[in-house]
């Protein structure tokens, strides 16, 4: 079992609030919600009862939090936060001009006379 997966599903039954959750995490909510459906389909079962108004766990999730507490405290895996999100830092290319107003003079500037 990812113990990814683990965490992320303990981070919701704990919370039961997905943004919540993905916030103590450090992750998005899209990426949580996707965690969660990867897990359950891995498994057959439903975990986590999603409606509009609440956020609950299923008997089965209730079950398996136990479990899956005891796999998290077992393996021998070290928690790292995610590393934030960069790349490649762009190099400036200098005070563009809006298409709208290319041809027309600075503002503040004399046009050169001929």
């Amino acid at each position: 079992m990812d113990i990814t997966l683990l965490r992320h599903f303990i981070a919701v039954a704990e919370e039961l609030h997905f943004p919540r959750a993905a916030m103590n995490l450090k992750i998005s909510t899209p990426k949580l919600r996707s965690s969660i459906a990867k897990l359950e389909a891995n498994l057959g079962v439903v975990l986590i009862d999603r409606t509009t108004e609440t956020t609950r766990l299923t008997t089965a999730g209730t079950l398996f939090l136990t479990d899956a507490r005891a796999e998290l405290a077992a393996s021998d895996e070290p928690w790292k936060p995610p590393l934030p999100a960069g790349g490649k830092a762009k190099a400036a290319k200098g005070k563009g001009r809006a298409p709208e107003v290319k041809g027309q003079p600075r503002p503040g500037k004399r046009r050169q006379g001929r």
